[in-house]
């Protein structure tokens, strides 16, 4: 009996934290060469740096903007065997500042995929269930390509070649609802995203929003499927207490990524690797610039992860949120060894 798809999740997604120097640096310790990697400034309003090797290692988005693509050659300068390695942008690498870094891994290569009406460059890895997709949209009805083999859970899509918002698809808020992951958005219904249409295992649809279809616009995609004991996406009801729900999820969480969806509300993540110790507290919002916070919110457990806020924020009565959680430990492992809480 297989108790989990993957044994070892810092295979392929890991935390890296490190420190700016303003000078050129290769942070190594992420145990693969990513293909996206997210790095926040900690101590301060530096922006949510989005960098993916499908876009090219110079190329960052903003997660707390809604500005087009940007060449930073001072940036994210390549992806390595065993991490990364920046220039002098303060953003990435200032002096003094401290970092944190998510870290993705797909295939490291890219593909043409034609499944869709549009053909798209793909970097899938259907092992962990996570792929970027770059393709140009028609401003039409159409679908495109993801790469997975698998149903998305949940889908990122941003305008590179212009201004644009981020636009979110959760299978928990369904196919006629999207979120912004640049914004406060509660779940709106707009059949001009997602087409009113589920993903399949090949292909998502979109609709004629610019968001996600400016007629000759480029754009990128990261889709997130479910693998069992290390990536789960899923939804759970406020009580309005500090005595919060328990969400389970299969496993120990390195990485949760939390929205309100019944009302407007900021996004917020926490990490394993930023808090060692329970409760949960440092917390980061991808839709603003803000230094890390401490507020206190959750206990990451072996199985799953405890709110404990009243804040309406994370755990408003009767209110529903939505979770993308990524793994540090599977539950119970292949061999059927459990794992601990911390």
């Amino acid at each position: 009996m297989a108790y989990t798809d993957i044994d070892k999740p810092e295979d392929y997604f890991n935390t890296k934290l490190y420190s700016g120097n303003a000078s050129t640096q290769s942070i190594t310790g992420v145990g693969f060469q990513p293909d996206f990697t997210w790095i926040k400034q900690r101590n301060g309003t530096g922006w949510h740096q989005w960098v993916d090797a499908v876009r090219g290692s110079g190329k960052r988005i903003n997660s707390n903007d809604t500005g087009a693509e940007y060449n930073d050659v001072n940036g994210l300068t390549s992806f390595d065997t065993d991490g990364f390695s920046l220039g002098t942008s303060g953003d990435y690498n200032g002096s003094g500042n401290t970092q944190v870094s998510w870290n993705w891994l797909a295939s490291n290569t890219t593909a043409s995929n034609t499944d869709g009406s549009i053909t798209s460059t793909v970097s899938a890895n259907t092992t962990s269930g996570f792929s970027i997709v770059s393709y140009t949209g028609t401003g039409s009805n159409a679908t495109v390509g993801h790469g997975l083999g698998v149903v998305p859970k949940m889908i990122i899509v941003k305008l590179r070649s212009g201004a644009g918002d981020w636009t979110v698809y959760n299978s928990n808020i369904g196919n006629t609802n999207f979120l912004r992951l640049n914004g406060t958005l509660a779940s709106t219904s707009q059949a001009t995203y997602w087409n009113n249409t589920t993903p399949t295992s090949s292909v998502f649809s979109i609709g004629s929003a610019g968001d996600v279809n400016t007629s000759s616009g480029t754009h990128i995609a990261y889709c997130f499927a479910e693998k069992k004991g290390f990536s789960k996406f899923g939804s759970y009801t406020g009580n309005g207490s500090t005595d919060g729900p328990f969400i389970y999820t299969g496993f120990k969480p390195a990485l949760t990524i939390t929205k309100r969806t019944s009302d407007i509300e900021h996004w917020g993540m926490y990490d394993s690797t930023r808090d060692t110790f329970n409760p949960a507290s440092a917390e980061l919002i991808p839709n603003l610039n803000a230094s890390e916070g401490s507020f206190v919110d959750r206990d990451f457990l072996s199985n799953g992860f405890k709110i404990r806020s009243d804040n309406t924020a994370r755990n408003g009565s009767g209110d529903t949120y939505i979770y993308m959680a990524f793994a540090e430990n599977p539950f119970v492992t292949s061999t059927g060894i459990p794992t601990t809480a911390r």
